[in-house]
């Protein structure tokens, strides 16, 4: 599956942005589809994650409450992330993936590890000023 992020940009702190991901090649409903996102100098870290069904979201306790991703639009192919009361320390390049593999409970393709996820796209900057 081919994935591509878009709808980064700059914002200031306390507002509100929304990234998607649009997926082409494979299936799409059959994947989970995740959110990571890297700061310069930092490892990549999880973000958010739907499952395949739409119904399952896990977040980090980071953006919990704050980020949103949304029920996917399979006839689409996209995936959404909604980000409200956004913060200086939010500012990354966001980074989608998905895979078939993928499991929100305990074991090797752990959600959260981002090599479980083999499938990325080429990732969307997110600049929150204060």
């Amino acid at each position: 599956v081919q994935l591509q992020a878009f709808g980064g940009g700059l914002v200031q702190a306390g507002g509100s942005l929304r990234v998607s991901c649009a997926a082409s090649g494979r299936t799409f409903s059959s994947y989970y589809m995740g959110w990571f996102r890297q700061a310069p100098g930092k490892e990549r870290e999880f973000v958010a994650a739907i499952s395949w069904t739409g119904i399952g979201t896990r977040y980090a306790d980071s953006v919990k409450g704050r980020f949103t991703i949304f029920s996917r639009d399979n006839a689409k192919n996209t995936v959404y992330l909604q980000m409200n009361s956004l913060k200086p320390e939010d500012t990354a390049v966001y980074y989608c993936a998905a895979d078939t593999r993928v499991t929100f409970s305990t074991g090797s393709y752990y959600y959260t590890r981002p090599q479980t996820w083999r499938n990325w796209g080429q990732g969307t900057q997110v600049t929150v000023s204060s």
